[in-house]
């Protein structure tokens, strides 16, 4: 498991690619944390069902937890190594694209979440 995730890292379940996207299903329990990850692409995401995400650099540092409601839409731009949140929701948020997120609610977190190649 731990191979497959440090490839598929941005997802728990690639869904679809093709030329143009990747697709992802992302699940979190509560209290579960995605494994270190490095973002290479331009992103957006659906939270089916939100719950708070906190964020980790490489090094552990707490970077925050971003309230993710259910039914928002982030949109990010990767440039130089980080990322920058360009929805209204949470919008000139930046954190490095190699990250780890925790699910510190009390309910499973969902998303869709969709690369640009």
């Amino acid at each position: 498991m731990g191979d497959v995730m440090t490839e598929a890292g941005v997802g728990t379940e690639k869904i679809f690619e093709n030329d143009k996207v990747i697709v992802w299903n992302f699940t979190l329990a509560p209290g579960e944390e995605t494994p270190m990850h490095t973002h290479r692409h331009n992103y957006m995401w659906y939270a089916i069902q939100g719950a708070p995400l906190q964020v980790f650099d490489e090094n552990g540092k707490d970077l925050g937890t971003l309230e993710v409601p259910t039914g928002a839409v982030y949109s990010l731009k990767l440039e130089n190594g980080y990322l920058e949140v360009l929805s209204e929701l949470g919008k000139g948020v930046r954190v490095p694209a190699r990250h780890k997120a925790k699910n510190v609610g009390s309910t499973p977190y969902r998303e869709i979440l969709v690369e640009y190649k």
